[in-house]
């Protein structure tokens, strides 16, 4: 028989994972890259202009944590790789599973529409378009990411009058020293960045409009994921693990609130790890705000009634999920505020055939769950497993939005939000009943 045709759009983690998955069961897989580089967003300053990189990243998850299960790192790499060190280790990676040469670099994908009828009971068929033709495969899976996208807010893009940049665009410090820098949101981006430029700027201020968890990067001589690692099995209930992690933060860092966070909401956030943030603001190199009430000018008004000018705003606001590649009508729910109705944060329902891998926010490693993901659908496609029928899968999607809005404060963000344990443990639940049905 001839081998199933399998698209994967994107050379970054997610697509080389995927790819790898597919190409040892057999299928004849083709990779499209819009740039002419491997490693997605962790290649900085990537020429396809998705990467939001800059020059001091270091990935949240230790080495140990972030690699693929079966291949390591290089042994001399630290304890949390960089993007260079990710970069070269994403394309050690292509090289060592010989995937490289599955990649067409600088092929901008135009679209991807289905070719055929499921109403029809006609076998799925994707056309992928791009401007040097279109093919039509059995199988596409997008792995673009969802980080490419700035989400901007108004009052701060509208009016703020000094420079104003989105956290997608920072590359280094040295455009900020001497400034007066104002940086938006207490996430990953924020913190770095914030870190990054107060020891230079002339006076950085970080405004939290929400106080989540800031895990250390270190604990006990180890990295903190490695210590947190050993509590996420499926048998600690997740009250537990979410408590233990709190308390181990507490330990490092003490109570937040006497730095100047708001006390924190019963809402779940996506937490925060940061090695430096909290002895940067405990030092003053980083005044704390927790809201704006107002801009006016360069002049930002704050809601505990102080006021002061900045000469630039970094605003690390999120980002909305960005599919105009993909033909109206296949992905429903409300893409523009990452609301995507997807079977297991992958299918959508109506249209099999179609995978949108990694479009979520997770708490570890994004790799691991990759691998999961991958070997989920590569059952599918396989024939070893069955989707379940449409109207029970729009079911799960909807029960997995309610579960979401019950629990996690409500923004676009955290719409996207999977907790790994029982993500992990509901793509094994799933997995084992569609081969059932198989």
């Amino acid at each position: 028989m001839t081998a199933k045709r399998i698209a994967i759009i994107g050379a970054g983690a997610a697509g080389l994972c995927s790819a790898k998955y597919m190409k040892a069961a057999g299928f004849d897989v083709t990779i499209y890259e819009i740039g002419s580089q491997i490693g997605g967003m962790w290649t900085y300053k990537n020429d396809n202009g998705l990467s939001n990189a800059y020059r001091t990243l270091h990935i949240n998850t230790s080495r140990n944590v972030t690699r693929f299960h079966d291949l390591d790192f290089d042994a001399d790499v630290q304890a949390f790789p960089d993007h260079a060190d990710m970069h070269r280790y994403l394309v050690k990676y292509a090289e060592h599973f010989g995937l490289t040469p599955l990649i067409r670099f600088n092929a901008r994908v135009q679209k991807i529409a289905p070719a055929f009828d499921p109403g029809k009971g006609e076998a799925p068929a994707w056309s992928v378009e791009t401007d040097s033709g279109t093919e039509t495969y059995d199988a596409v899976m997008v792995a673009t990411g969802h980080l490419s996208e700035p989400r901007h807010v108004p009052m701060f893009q509208d009016d703020f009058k000094g420079e104003y940049l989105h956290s997608f665009y920072y590359r280094e410090p040295e455009a900020y020293v001497g400034k007066r820098v104002c940086v938006i949101g207490v996430g990953n981006s924020a913190c770095d960045i914030a870190s990054d430029v107060c020891v230079t700027s002339a006076e950085t201020v970080l405004v939290a409009r929400s106080t989540p968890v800031i895990l250390p990067k270190l604990m006990f001589g180890m990295p903190f994921t490695d210590v947190t690692r050993k509590i996420q099995r499926p048998w600690i209930p997740a009250a537990i693990r979410r408590r233990i992690t709190a308390l181990l933060a507490w330990v490092a860092h003490g109570d937040l609130t006497k730095l100047g966070f708001a006390p924190r909401t019963p809402e779940r956030l996506h937490v925060t790890s940061n090695g430096t943030i909290v002895n940067d603001i405990a030092y003053s190199r980083v005044k704390l705000k927790q809201d704006i009430a107002r801009i006016e000018g360069q002049t930002i008004h704050f809601n505990d009634g102080s006021s002061a000018d900045f000469d630039a705003m970094i605003a690390a606001t999120g980002y909305k999920a960005h599919l105009p590649f993909i033909a109206d009508g296949v992905i429903e729910g409300d893409p523009e505020n990452n609301r995507l109705d997807l079977y297991k944060r992958i299918v959508p329902p109506a249209w099999p055939g179609l995978y949108m891998m990694g479009f979520f926010n997770t708490d570890t490693a994004l790799n691991m769950v990759f691998e999961h993901q991958a070997r989920w659908v590569r059952d599918i496609e396989l024939g070893d497993a069955h989707l379940p029928s449409e109207a029970q899968m729009r079911a799960d999607v909807t029960a997995k939005r309610e579960w979401v809005a019950g629990r996690f404060k409500s923004t676009p963000r955290h719409g996207m939000e999977e907790e790994h344990v029982p993500y992990l443990a509901e793509l094994k639940a799933s997995n084992k009943a569609m081969r059932q049905a198989a």
